[in-house]
C-alpha cells in the first residue's frame, strides 16, 4: 500500500470515497456556516481564554500538530493549550506505566501535564475551539472520524485508506461514544470510526452533532 500523504495513497483514498456528491455539498456548506459563525461569536471569548491560558501555562495560548487529513493529507490542527508548555517531553512527567499507555493509545489516565485551567478547558471541551479555524479553511470537518497522527494510523492498517477516504471531524461517533473505554488497543475505536465512514450521511452526521452536546455535558471529556 502506498505511504500515507503521497499522491498515490490519495488517489487510493479517492477510489473508496463513496460518498454522493449532494452530501458532499451540503457537508461542506454546514461547515463554512457554522465554523464562521462560531469564529465570530467566539472571538472576544477565545482572546481572553488566550491571555488566562498564556498566565495559567507560561506558555504559546495555541497548540499545533501535525495531523492525517482527508486522503492523507498533511494538515496542522491548532487548539487551546491545557498542557504545562513542555508537555511534549512525556518522558519529563509521565511514570513507567503512564508511558506504556501513552505508547499504544496517546493518551493517559490522570495525565499530570493538564494543568488547572486545562482541565475545565477540557472538560468542555474549549481546547478544540481553535478547530473551527481548520473547519473554515477546509482541512477537517466539524462531524468525522478524530484527527490522528501518522503514528496512529498503524492501528488501521490496509483500513487506514477507508478512514481517510472522508474529512476527519471535531466530534464524531467515537468522540461522542465511550471513548475512554473504546481504545485503539481493544479495536473498538477502529470499529467505531470505520463503521461511521460506513455509514457517512446526514442522518449519520446529526446523530453525532447532537449528541456532542451530551458528551460535553453529561460526562468526563478527558480521554484524547
Amino acid at each position: 500500500m502506498p505511504e500515507p500523504g503521497t499522491d498515490e495513497f490519495a488517489a487510493l483514498c479517492r477510489e473508496h470515497d463513496g460518498r454522493p456528491l449532494v452530501y458532499r455539498f451540503v457537508k461542506r456548506l454546514f461547515d463554512v456556516a457554522f465554523s464562521a459563525c462560531v469564529i465570530a461569536i467566539g472571538l472576544v471569548p477565545c482572546l481572553v481564554l488566550s491571555v488566562m491560558i498564556v498566565a495559567d501555562t507560561k506558555g504559546s495560548p495555541i497548540y499545533s500538530q501535525i495531523r492525517a487529513g482527508k486522503y492523507g493529507r498533511p494538515f496542522k490542527v491548532w487548539k487551546f493549550r491545557s498542557m504545562v508548555a513542555d508537555s511534549d517531553d512525556v518522558e519529563k512527567y509521565l511514570s513507567a506505566e503512564q508511558m506504556r499507555q501513552w505508547k499504544t493509545e496517546r493518551k493517559v489516565d490522570d495525565d499530570p501535564r493538564i494543568t488547572r485551567l486545562g482541565s475545565v478547558i477540557r472538560r468542555f471541551s474549549l481546547d478544540e475551539l481553535p478547530n473551527f479555524l481548520n473547519v473554515f479553511l477546509g482541512q477537517i470537518s466539524v462531524i468525522g472520524p478524530r484527527a490522528i497522527t501518522y503514528d496512529e494510523l498503524r492501528h488501521y492498517g490496509a483500513r487506514a485508506v477507508d478512514l481517510l477516504s472522508v474529512p476527519q471531524g471535531i466530534t464524531g461517533a467515537w468522540q461522542t461514544g465511550a471513548r475512554n473505554d473504546a481504545t485503539f488497543e481493544s479495536g473498538e475505536r477502529q470499529r467505531i470510526e470505520l463503521e461511521y465512514v460506513k455509514c457517512a450521511g446526514l442522518e449519520a452526521d446529526a446523530r453525532c452533532f447532537f449528541a456532542t452536546f451530551g458528551a460535553m455535558f453529561g460526562r468526563d471529556r478527558t480521554g484524547r
